[in-house]
């Protein structure tokens, strides 16, 4: 189960990431975390992991403090990890999947490597940034975990192995105790898949409402009144509360003219158009200023 209660988080500039909020998933169930770009998912999703502190407020995975007492069944994975260099190196596949516990847990390997077709003779440095992934993704779900927090990382997936991906968790929360919450923009082929959903606005979570498609779908109709198709109708909710946040928050404040800004850089060092010099020289000179 995952508890938040009056959870604020502020950045070390100050600025405001999440706002006080309250939310409670229970367990056994798969929550897409759905918001625009900035409100507050990825930031979220690392406090419920334990790897930031909030600054307010309390959370409680399973009954423990993820960040004070640690929990070694969160899963947490996000889109960082394919741009790490270290990844990135002549580095055998069946190597780094024994690293992890290959060996100790030889069912869960195989299992993964056959969903997210792994070719076991890769190596890091010569796959494609949807291949690292399949190997991120296979080598963070190999222990049982009991909360698997998700950050966007299934972009870079081909539609396929995506969807046999999610088959895969979906039957992992119906056959043992676990919780899954999934931050993504895509929204295909999803609709039948989570049993809540959180709206994230401005830093908060705003509602969290447990989803069944066929109510949801009997419920809902689109503009000529008919019913919305499987794939359509998590894409339509998601724009009707994006739409809404849109225009809650207002346009945001005017900028000044481009030939304005570049003036301003112009002032603080002179550059040169079209000159690699010229930047490097204005962006150390703004690093000296910072």
């Amino acid at each position: 189960m995952i508890e938040v209660k009056d959870l604020a988080y502020i950045f070390p500039d100050q600025t405001v990431g999440i706002h006080s909020t309250t939310f409670t998933l229970p367990t056994g169930s798969r929550t897409l975390l759905i918001g625009a770009n900035g409100a507050g998912k990825s930031t979220i999703l690392k406090v419920l992991a334990g790897k930031t502190l909030a600054k307010a407020g309390t959370v409680f995975i399973n009954e423990h403090d993820p960040f004070r007492e640690g929990n070694g069944d969160i899963t947490y994975l996000g889109t960082e990890w394919a741009g790490n260099p270290i990844v990135r190196h002549d580095i055998p596949v069946v190597l780094l999947l024994s690293s992890i516990g290959g060996d100790a847990f030889p069912e869960r390997r195989d299992l993964l490597v056959d969903i997210l077709d792994i070719d076991l003779r890769w190596h890091m440095h010569a796959v494609s940034d949807g291949e690292r992934r399949r190997v991120q993704l296979a080598m963070g779900l190999m222990r049982p975990w009991k909360t698997l927090l998700l950050d966007e990382v299934t972009v870079d997936l081909d539609v396929l192995v995506r969807a046999r991906l999610l088959d895969f968790l979906k039957k992992e929360t119906e056959t043992r105790a676990c919780t899954i919450v999934y931050a993504t923009h895509i929204f295909d082929g999803l609709s039948d898949w989570p049993t809540h959903l959180a709206h994230m606005h401005l830093g908060k979570v705003v509602s969290v409402q447990s989803h069944d498609l066929e109510t949801a779908l009997a419920e809902s109709t689109n503009d000529n009144g008919k019913r919305l198709r499987t794939n359509g109708y998590l894409l339509e909710l998601a724009l009707k509360w994006l739409r809404e946040d849109l225009e809650e928050r207002g346009a945001r404040e005017k900028k000044q003219k481009w030939e304005d800004i570049e003036k301003d850089m112009m002032d603080h060092a002179p550059l040169e158009r079209n000159s690699e010099d010229g930047f490097a020289k204005y962006f150390k000179t703004s690093r000296a200023r910072d």
